[in-house]
Formats: C-alpha cells, sequence, structure tokens
C-alpha cells in the first residue's frame, strides 16, 4: 500500500487547498499561491481577501513569503523518497517597466521576431499579464506594427503579432484603441487576409477573429465605408477553406455589415449567396447555419440577390429542408426568405421548384407545429399566394389547403 504524505496545513493555499509552489502574502497579512490569488482577483467579481473578507483590489500588492518557500522547499527534499515533486523555482511577475521595454523594442525595430514571440508567450501565461499588456499599450503598438508590415509589403511576425491581438481580446478590450484608426487598420487586415504567409490558415483565422471584435465595436460610420475589395476578400476565403471558427467570424462580419444597401450589393456582386448556399450544403453546425440564414435573409431583400439565390438549383431545396430541423431562429430566417422569393420572385419556375423539393408540405408541417403565430401567419401567406397552382398537384394532402384556408 501506497505511503499517503500529509502536507502540512500551512503550506496548502486557503484558495485551491493544495500545496502552494509559489507563496505570497496580500496585504491582509494571509497567504496564497500566487496563481490561485492572481486568478480569484483578476476574476472581476472578486474584490475581498477570500480568508478575511477585508477590501483586496486586483493590483493589490504581493509580497513573495520568502520564509515559507524555504520551508516548503526543505519539506519537499525531505519528502523527495515518498513521490513528492521540488518546487520549482519562483517566477518574477512581469511588471511595467518590463513590458514597456519590449514595446520600445518593437516600436525601434529591436529584435522584433524575438519580442513579439517573449510577449506571445507572457500573454499565454496568464491573465494578469494580458491586463497589463492592454493597460500600457500592448494592443496599439502590435496594430501599429501590422499596419507598418502592411505598408512595407513585409510578412515576417505577422502571426505572432495576429496571435497576440487574439490573445489581448483586440479592440474590445483596450477601449478608445481604434478612434480614428478604423479605416487604416481594415485596410491592414484585409491585406493580411490576402497574403501567402507560413501557417496561413492560423494566420488568416485569427485576423478574421479581430475583425470580427472589431466590427462588434464599430460605429456606423465604419461600417457604410467598406470596400468592395474587403467583401470580395472575405468571401473569396469561404470558398477557399478556413477554420470552423474563421467560417463564423466571417459570417459574424457579413451580418453586421448587411443593414447598409450598399454593402449587401457589394455581398451580392461577389457572389456571397451563391457562396454561402454551397457553404450550407455541407451541413453546418447549428451556429454557422443561423448565420448563413441570417446573411442570405439581407441578401434576399435585393433583387439581385434574389436572382442569385434562384439560380442556384439547391437554393431553396437547402432553405426549406432546415425549417423545424435547427431553431427557431432559423426557422424565422428560411420562411422569410422563401416569402420574400414567394412575393418578388414567385414565377413558374419557384412554384414548380417549390413542389419538386417539397418546400410547399414543409410549410404546412410548420403550420401544426408548436412555433410562434407569426411564423405559421407568414407561411400560410406563401400557401395563399400559389394555391391555385399548388392543389392541382396529386402529391399535396388536400388537408394542407384546409388549414390553408382557415
Amino acid at each position: 500500500m501506497d505511503d499517503v504524505v500529509d502536507v502540512p496545513e500551512y503550506f496548502t493555499c486557503p484558495i485551491s487547498l493544495q500545496l502552494m509552489r509559489e507563496p505570497v502574502t496580500a496585504v491582509t497579512g494571509i497567504t496564497y499561491d500566487r496563481e490561485s490569488i492572481e486568478h480569484w482577483l483578476l476574476d472581476g467579481k472578486n474584490a475581498t481577501c477570500p480568508v478575511t473578507k477585508q477590501p483586496l483590489t486586483k493590483d493589490s500588492d504581493l509580497t513573495p513569503n520568502h520564509t515559507l518557500c524555504r520551508l516548503i522547499q526543505s519539506w519537499c527534499d525531505e519528502n523527495a523518497s515518498r513521490g513528492i515533486d521540488c518546487l520549482p523555482n519562483p517566477r518574477t511577475p512581469l511588471d511595467r517597466s518590463c513590458m514597456l521595454k519590449l514595446i520600445g523594442d518593437i516600436r525601434c525595430h529591436r529584435s522584433e521576431i524575438e519580442t513579439l514571440r517573449r510577449i506571445d508567450m507572457l500573454a499565454v501565461e496568464n491573465e494578469r499579464n494580458r491586463n497589463l499588456m492592454i493597460e500600457v499599450g500592448v494592443p496599439k503598438a502590435i496594430i501599429s506594427y501590422v499596419a507598418n508590415c502592411c505598408d512595407e509589403n513585409r510578412t515576417i511576425g505577422l502571426e505572432e503579432a495576429l496571435h497576440i491581438l487574439v490573445l489581448l481580446r483586440v479592440p474590445s478590450a483596450p477601449g478608445n484603441l481604434l478612434i480614428g484608426q478604423n479605416d487604416r487598420i481594415i485596410k491592414t487586415l484585409t491585406w493580411v487576409l490576402g497574403c501567402e504567409v507560413d501557417n496561413c490558415l492560423a494566420v488568416r483565422s485569427h485576423t478574421l477573429i479581430v475583425l470580427e471584435r472589431m466590427f462588434k465595436a464599430a460605429s456606423s460610420s465604419v461600417l457604410e465605408r467598406l470596400k468592395s475589395e474587403f467583401f470580395q476578400t472575405i468571401i473569396r476565403l469561404l470558398r477557399n477553406g478556413i477554420t470552423q471558427q474563421a467560417v463564423n467570424a466571417s459570417l459574424h462580419i457579413l451580418l453586421d455589415s448587411c443593414p447598409w444597401v450598399r454593402n449587401r450589393a457589394m455581398m451580392v456582386e461577389h457572389g456571397a449567396v451563391f457562396e454561402l448556399i454551397e457553404l450550407e450544403l455541407g451541413f453546418p453546425e447549428k451556429k454557422t447555419t443561423e448565420l448563413i440564414l441570417g446573411v442570405l435573409f439581407h441578401l434576399c431583400s435585393c433583387a439581385d440577390g434574389r436572382a442569385q439565390f434562384m439560380g442556384h438549383r439547391c437554393g431553396i431545396a437547402v432553405v426549406s429542408e432546415r425549417i423545424l430541423n435547427v431553431s427557431q431562429s432559423a426557422d424565422e430566417c428560411a420562411v422569410f426568405i422563401l416569402s420574400m422569393l414567394s412575393k418578388f420572385s414567385g414565377n413558374s419556375m419557384f412554384v414548380r421548384e417549390m413542389l419538386m423539393v417539397r418546400a410547399v408540405s414543409k410549410l404546412g408541417l410548420l403550420l401544426q407545429a408548436d412555433c410562434a403565430t407569426y411564423l405559421k401567419d407568414k407561411a400560410r401567406e406563401i400557401l395563399k399566394t400559389h394555391f391555385d397552382e399548388w392543389r392541382k398537384c396529386p402529391c399535396i394532402d388536400d388537408t394542407l389547403f384546409t388549414r390553408v384556408a382557415r
């Protein structure tokens, strides 16, 4: 039977109840393991000492308890034969001066790649480092670095730089970072998306995630000035293959751009409707389907978008098949897409296609389903519009038209 080693109570962290690897003492006089108390304070919901309940802010001093550390190390050495590991050497916490020096190295082009990798490693390490980076202006320095790469047409360091921006949750975190810079940043990130670099898949994925966050925070004056080349690049990436996370980020970008007629026209011009239908034919995850149908709903509000939709032989089939099979949000978009087609593009081709892919029967099922009344009303409206043509088809159940007439 293995010999169980009891850890002395005063060697354990009050938060994790595990042996402290790096004991630090808070201003309240209580000693914790550094990783546990930093995580506690950075949570945002905790502003008190876990033991004393006294106020303890996230920027409170944490003093290394060297005496306790030596005692724990001595105890670990004594019990090494019983399976107790030695303590690692205490790490020096990242401070402002160190971070400012790294920013200076980037701005002065000193060992840029090594500096970017060092910042990347520190950002991965813990949330305390990431918050400090935001406070001292790392996001702005990194964005400037990427913009300079664009101006000079060089790609070295892009992978590290974009990964740092993702880790720091740029641009949502640093407040007014983007004021006055939006157009340049969009131009820069569009350039990155078109670059051929090592680990291209990761670079493009990170770039699209940053763009998605930027669009969530951007004002309408930014989104209404987007260029045709921007949409061409996004839609081309949907066709050429990117990660699932990047696909969803791209769809969020398109959806956030849709309220402006000019943007919708440019998306349609670059074949967005066709590419979205092709993407949906691959049976993506639920969230992706909801985003695809959301963008298609907006694009079908214009004549060219509806024409492109009707030009794809699987358009009506794939949209109608998603009704009652994904979510209420998907049902809503799908029904409203069919409604716009029925109202503005309801020619003989539409009528025949709806029958062939059993979309008419699917609308009939919707009338019986437990769903919102407004959706049933919209489905009934579509069925009534083409009532005379569809009732002639022997494959349609007569009871469907009884429900329509109610």
